[in-house]
């Protein structure tokens, strides 16, 4: 289930502990694209399983022009800052935050060290801009049990653009709550293709040897 953006902004803007933080919504390229909140393997490839370490969330780019993540941060539904990101993105590019990488960034800022946290009874992740003084909201999802049980991830479908679909591949789910599974694969840094076939390049000669 989707929070409508406007009563978001107004109800948890309130209670966010972060700078000046206002009930307005930022008009970003920036996008929350996958979230998987109740791992069970080694997603981040360290060698080991963890279910902190192993969450993840993923943001995508949906700009035609690169852009700058200074000031975007993430949080889950206790409003506490879990990681703020950095650097450039690419356009149509996205980035995957690992549980780790959370962790190990609340450790070298201040924060309680507890990675992402996601709660596997249900949460929020929640997208913010510090712009000025302001801190604006720009893109949340809040999940519902089904949505985080052991590899399951939930996403946007279309990619990056369109609403959120249960990528229940590794762990089909049969129950009847909204979302339905689409008996996909989680696809952290990849491109959220649930029942599509990807298109091949085909040469000029190509074609015209086909009617010969």
């Amino acid at each position: 289930m989707r929070i409508a953006p406007a009563v978001t902004c107004l109800a948890l803007a309130l209670l966010l502990h972060l700078p000046a933080a206002t009930s307005a919504c930022a008009d970003s390229p920036l996008r929350l694209n996958e979230i998987m909140a109740g791992p069970a393997r080694d997603w981040d490839g360290s060698g080991a399983f963890s279910s902190r370490d192993d969450e993840w969330v993923e943001v995508v780019n949906t700009a035609a022009t690169p852009l700058d993540l200074a000031g975007f941060l993430i949080t889950d539904g206790d409003s506490i800052p879990r990681y703020a990101l950095s650097g450039t993105l690419l356009p149509g590019a996205r980035r995957i935050i690992y549980g780790k990488d959370s962790w190990d960034w609340e450790r070298a800022t201040g924060y309680p060290a507890f990675g992402f946290s996601l709660a596997n009874s249900g949460d929020s992740v929640l997208l913010w801009q510090i712009v000025a003084v302001e801190t604006l909201l720009v893109d949340q999802y809040t999940y519902r049990s089904h949505e985080a049980a052991a590899d399951r991830s939930i996403g946007r479908h279309p990619d990056s653009s369109g609403g959120w679909a249960l990528f229940d591949g590794l762990n089909p789910y049969t129950g009847t709550i909204p979302p339905q599974g689409n008996g996909c694969e989680p696809s952290p840094k990849s491109l959220n293709t649930c029942g599509e076939t990807p298109t091949r390049a085909t040469s000029w000669g190509t074609v015209k040897s086909l009617y010969r």
